[in-house]
């Protein structure tokens, strides 16, 4: 990609951002800030500023970036801007499209995991046990969301949760 059709080089991976294509920026304004002002070329490079970043809140905002002929410095958000990392807040009933979009990775804590079970127990644990205990763990959060859902709230709370 040449210079002419690049508008910014992305903050993380310095992979080029054309003039018109999507990126993603933080939603703190200390990230915003003129002289900071990182922009990704995905959510996951949006993801990589997070451990150094010590926000206490934050998603990543999709934005466009401006066309070839129109001022390269400014920043021009979507119509409708909302974390690109959140799910939407329709009721869970209402996704069954969506739910097969959803990605499948592990959502366990390794390291957490394997320093629980060798303290507990002296044991060590494979890595092939994180997917079966991520599978559970969803079909509990989808239970949670499913309980929510029924009383009309968009926030799981702790009593959503399944008891064990």
């Amino acid at each position: 990609m040449g210079p002419e059709t690049q508008w910014r080089r992305c903050s993380a991976c310095k992979q080029p951002i054309s003039f018109g294509s999507t990126y993603w920026t933080c939603n703190v304004s200390t990230c915003n800030r003129e002289r900071t002002g990182l922009f990704f070329c995905s959510v996951r490079c949006w993801e990589v500023h997070l451990p150094g970043a010590n926000h206490r809140e934050t998603w990543a905002v999709e934005k466009t970036a401006p066309a070839a002929g129109e001022d390269g410095g400014g920043v021009r958000p979507v119509p409708e801007t909302r974390p690109a990392a959140a799910p939407s807040r329709a009721p869970a009933a209402s996704q069954p499209a969506a739910k097969a979009a959803l990605p499948e990775e592990v959502l366990i804590v390794a390291s957490r995991l394997k320093a629980y079970i060798r303290a507990s127990s002296g044991y060590s644990t494979s890595d092939r046990v994180l997917e079966p205990l991520s599978r559970i763990v969803r079909r509990l959060c989808d239970e949670a969301i499913r309980s929510a859902s029924r009383e009309g709230r968009t926030t799981v709370l702790e009593r959503d949760v399944p008891k064990s």
